[in-house]
């Protein structure tokens, strides 16, 4: 499929690397996810998703590993490789950072790890609001003359943010959550979108694991997932919650398909520009996740399918913090900017 109209081409349906290193439990053993990306990449995936930020580094050197060792089916010819900037730790805590000082150092640290000599989609992770996206999309410019990047994302972005920084470069792709009971993009975000000839990359379009096992997912969940802390995932709202993966699950058995499938089947009839981007670390649900390819969904279905996690029946916030969200994501206009760009 095309993936917004800047020549981006990919597999229909791509693979999330985040959870084989980062914030879904310990980190997988190398070996595993090495035989899921060469899976994945045997089966057709050629978009593999990934950031600086995912453990930080780790899952950029997984796949850097992978990419170098020649380790991927056919070799990883036609792969392309999406990873992010943007979020610097400190102990315990995280900035946002989108400044040129930062931008180009993070780039070629990626580079490095990836053992590539060009990023095929490089997004900015989360946007710096105290920063006019003019000056952070100046410097990702620059990195597309040079050759080190192909092209550029935004993640949780507004749409004022997208148009301004689409008016500096052509944007190829926003990566937002999408899935059946996260819609709020629908309103602004996604029109914005395809107005500008924009992609779309729907992450956690099974609602991180809920449509795969609704409750149930939430069992024995380790410390180190970010599960435990969402709202969703809390006891009460996920009683609550489990009504709408009862009924979703009663339509999957009238369909003959499993429950995730049909969440993602949803995400895949909302366009030819949409490629959502599960993630697994087991080799079946990654079998499972492709299979929703094939599922037809009429009109009326969908309807049907959306009814169950209409706004008011979904119970909880979807994030832990505001400030995640696309919602924040303004950034202070370029022509009032008195701010001194620093690292």
């Amino acid at each position: 499929m095309k993936l917004g109209s800047q020549g981006l081409e990919v597999s229909a349906q791509g693979l999330g690397c985040m959870g084989m290193s980062a914030n879904y439990g310990p980190a997988k053993p190398d070996e595993d996810m090495v035989a899921l990306l060469s899976h994945a990449v045997a089966a057709g995936v050629t978009l593999l998703d990934t950031s600086d930020a995912y453990d930080p580094f780790t899952n950029e050197l997984l796949l850097g590993k992978v990419l170098q060792g020649g380790l991927l089916a056919t070799g990883g010819a036609g792969v392309q490789v999406a990873t992010k900037f943007g979020v610097k730790f400190a102990d315990t805590s995280r900035e946002i950072r989108g400044c040129p000082f930062s931008i180009r150092p993070a780039c070629e640290a990626s580079l490095r790890r990836l053992g590539v000599d060009c990023i095929d989609l490089y997004y900015q992770h989360r946007i710096d609001t105290r920063l006019p996206i003019e000056i952070t999309m100046g410097e990702l410019k620059k990195l597309v003359e040079e050759g080190k990047i192909k092209y550029v994302g935004l993640s949780k972005a507004s749409a004022s943010t997208i148009r301004r920084a689409h008016a500096v470069h052509p944007i190829t792709a926003v990566q937002l959550e999408w899935s059946l009971w996260t819609r709020d993009s629908e309103e602004e975000i996604i029109p914005t979108c395809r107005e500008l000839g924009i992609g779309i990359v729907a992450y956690s379009p099974l609602g991180r694991g809920f449509f795969g096992s609704g409750a149930k997912s939430a069992d024995n969940l380790s410390d180190r997932d970010i599960r435990k802390n969402l709202p969703r995932f809390q006891a009460e709202n996920l009683k609550q919650n489990q009504r709408i993966f009862e009924r979703v699950d009663e339509m999957a058995t009238r369909k003959g398909c499993t429950p995730s499938q049909l969440a993602l089947a949803r995400v895949h009839h909302q366009g030819p520009d949409v490629c959502p981007i599960p993630g697994t670390t087991k080799m079946g649900n990654f079998d499972s996740n492709l299979a929703a390819l094939a599922l037809r969904l009429t009109l009326e279905e969908m309807a049907e399918l959306e009814s169950y996690a209409a706004a008011d029946a979904v119970k909880g916030s979807g994030t832990y913090n505001a400030a995640n969200t696309w919602m924040s994501s303004d950034t202070p206009p370029l022509e009032s900017f008195k701010g001194e760009l620093a690292d």
